[in-house]
């Protein structure tokens, strides 16, 4: 089968073309889990940080890819959950312990052993891929698989980000960044809520006109003050001017919900511009989301298929994953980025 890999740690700024095409055997099915034949996979900028090294595969040669849909080719021992020819989405979560407090209450994504999906075990930049049945999810006959593909992490993860914030009628949101995940919280909410003001922040005024076209009531730069005090923030960028700036327009009582695996340090001097009585005084609160939960996406995967929630995207070939990557890098986002593979 072909698959685009990862042999080690890289350098985009040195090696637009970190993943390389390779030949590889189709793997087989162990006890409890389904061989995947890939049909679409979405592109996420966790994979930068894999790439680069701040959330590092757990070994070498890697596939990536955490947001695929495909089709069950075959089933090993010990399955129940699958028939042959389903289709079924896999996201960020590839496995956990499953008999820990946390995985016990529904918490697999704060397992000590939690598994990535395309880090901890080969994802779907690959025309197969195995995983245990109960990490994949059936798919709503209301969603194609390029739409249902970014709802596995970028819909998935933000939908656990909305619920963390907790989010009530007639309160005003932020979202800081734009890109393939926060287009889609604006989408839930909308949906979701009659009476929310939105506000977003985002250094790109492409961005921010497209947050318009998909009904923001405010759309900004980083450090311009909003229409308000927003009483819940969400940030999906991989940087802290965001982090900063969206504590000083926090409303008294807000929530900031920091939606990032990783942090990256080329600014992280913005963190000295913290005054106590601007950006944390008056009860703000500041609280991270961890992964993903199995409930996460298979609730948020029939939520999406029931309003319909459908993502912007672009499509790329399964070779075109560099090129798909280095923009995302780039900035140059609209909507999701999905691979083609089947």
């Amino acid at each position: 089968m072909r698959a685009m890999v990862l042999d080690r740690i890289k350098n985009l700024a040195a090696d637009t073309r970190p993943l390389k095409l390779v030949e590889m055997p189709i793997p087989a099915p162990a006890d409890g889990e389904a061989l995947i034949r890939v049909s679409t996979c979405g592109v996420c900028r966790t994979e930068l940080d894999e790439i680069e090294g701040r959330t590092p595969p757990s070994q070498f040669p890697m596939t990536l890819g955490h947001q695929v849909v495909g089709y069950v080719e075959r089933l090993g021992p010990k399955t129940s959950l699958h028939q042959i020819g389903d289709r079924v989405g896999v996201g960020w979560i590839f496995d956990s312990c499953g008999h820990c407090s946390y995985c016990q209450t529904g918490m697999q994504n704060l397992c000590a052993e939690f598994q990535a999906t395309g880090r901890d075990a080969p994802g779907g930049y690959a025309e197969y891929m195995t995983v245990p049945e109960r990490s994949a999810y059936p798919i709503p006959e209301a969603l194609s698989d390029a739409e249902a593909a970014p709802l596995l992490c970028a819909g998935a993860v933000r939908y656990r980000s909305l619920r963390l914030s907790m989010l009530e009628e007639g309160q005003a949101l932020g979202l800081t960044g734009f890109g393939a995940s926060a287009h889609l919280v604006l989408k839930t909410v909308r949906h979701l809520y009659k009476n929310v003001r939105i506000c977003v922040f985002s250094r790109s005024p492409s961005e921010q006109e497209f947050a318009n076209e998909l009904g923001a009531d405010w759309a900004g730069d980083f450090s311009d003050p909003p229409a308000e005090p927003l009483n819940r923030i969400i940030d999906t960028t991989p940087v802290w001017k965001p982090v900063v700036e969206a504590l000083r327009n926090l409303a008294p009582g807000g929530r900031l919900v920091i939606n990032a695996i990783r942090k990256e340090s080329t600014d992280k001097e913005y963190l000295l511009n913290l005054d106590y009585p601007t950006h944390l005084w008056l009860e703000k609160e500041i609280k991270s989301v961890a992964n993903v939960t199995q409930h996460d996406i298979s609730e948020f995967i029939k939520v999406a298929a029931s309003v319909p929630i459908k993502p912007d995207y672009q499509i790329y070939e399964l070779e075109e994953a560099n090129r798909a990557l280095l923009e995302l890098k780039r900035g140059q986002i609209r909507g999701a980025k999905v691979l083609q593979i089947l």
